[in-house]
């Protein structure tokens, strides 16, 4: 077993960490860390539980310790990260420059040249530029992202339609109320309502999109040139984010040609990676929140409503945000580095 921790194990992506990993056929979680605050508690009394599966007994009477490196066992193998972005800006760096490898959710540092933002079925050979970022950081550790929790939703649709010339993307998202954390959006905000807008979140789709599409030459990675455009929605659903998708290609699909692509799109021999990765509705009227965002446990992206359109293709497309759009795919990006050796 490869022995894991958890950064910021008590928060909302910190719990989906936590509940993934308990039983996880080859990672061992043995270190859980949080704020000063809970520092020192059991990790039961420190979390705030808000899943609706039990605290883990395997984890429950774990000593919450601090996020510093001297407080972490050298022989951690693997860290992965729920820490807000400001926090891990400055202990990130820290731990890799310590020798640890961590596996992050956190939005700090995705776009650098040197960071790998990877998604396992889309860009796998992106972990090359882990030996560009040692050489350039002087770290024996590693930093790798995994993307927004609505980019990720829309990638691999996005990966599976480049070879009908991916030109022009135009997105609009309906993002569940769990994005935001629990006390990101009150009741008195989103019940009854849609909030047009979330800080940040068009950029991070519109730039995160291109990096995770791009190639990757040994040195860097070049960004797709296709043009992405986002608009993002908070609306009253607990969980799972809903897309709908225009996509303007060089050539001119049918809706059974596209439905093919995504159906061929290949699953990995990972534990957390799902197959098929996508699946495929008929069904005008699906996919939908409630009825499939646990499709492949979490990890599936859910599609459909293809048909073409006047300027191209447009689908809707959907994935459990804190799942496959956070603390799952920082643990497949986990899986990944232990299959390449990595860690």
């Amino acid at each position: 077993m490869t022995t894991v921790g958890v950064l910021g194990a008590t928060g909302a992506v910190g719990q989906r960490f936590v509940q993934l990993l308990a039983g996880h056929e080859t990672f061992e979680l043995s270190v859980v860390t949080a704020s000063p605050d809970s520092a020192g508690e059991t990790y039961r009394d420190a979390a705030n539980w808000g899943l609706d599966t039990p605290v883990p007994e395997s984890i429950a009477e774990l000593t919450v310790q601090p996020t510093t490196p001297a407080a972490i066992p050298d022989d951690t193998a693997l860290l992965f990260s729920a820490l807000p972005s400001d926090v891990g800006a400055e202990v990130e760096p820290a731990l890799c420059e310590a020798g640890f490898v961590v596996s992050s959710n956190a939005s700090n540092e995705r776009r650098a040249g040197d960071v790998p933002l990877v998604v396992p079925e889309v860009n796998a050979d992106h972990l090359g530029l882990i030996d560009v970022q040692r050489d350039a950081r002087g770290w024996d550790g590693a930093l790798v992202k995994n993307p927004n929790c609505s980019t990720i939703t829309m990638v691999p649709t996005l990966a599976a339609l480049t070879e009908f010339g991916l030109d022009r993307v135009h997105v609009a998202t309906l993002q569940a109320v769990s994005g935001a954390g629990y006390s990101g959006v009150t009741s008195m905000e989103i019940l009854d309502n849609v909030v047009p807008h979330i800080g940040g979140e068009e950029r991070k789709m519109e730039t995160e999109s291109r990096k995770l599409l791009g190639e990757f030459t040994g040195a860097e990675v070049q960004h797709h040139d296709a043009v992405v455009s986002a608009s993002c929605n908070r609306v009253p659903t607990l969980d799972g984010h809903l897309e709908n998708v225009f996509v303007e290609t060089s050539d001119h699909p049918a809706p059974a040609d596209i439905a093919a692509a995504f159906e061929d799109v290949p699953t990995l021999d990972l534990p957390s990676a799902p197959d098929p990765l996508i699946e495929t509705f008929t069904d005008p009227e699906r996919p939908q929140p409630r009825l499939d965002r646990m499709r492949g446990d979490g990890m599936a992206i859910a599609a459909g409503g293809i048909q073409t359109t006047d300027t191209g293709i447009q689908y809707n497309c959907l994935a459990h945000n804190t799942i496959r759009g956070a603390a799952g795919a920082s643990i497949l990006n986990g899986e990944l580095l232990a299959r390449e050796g990595w860690v």
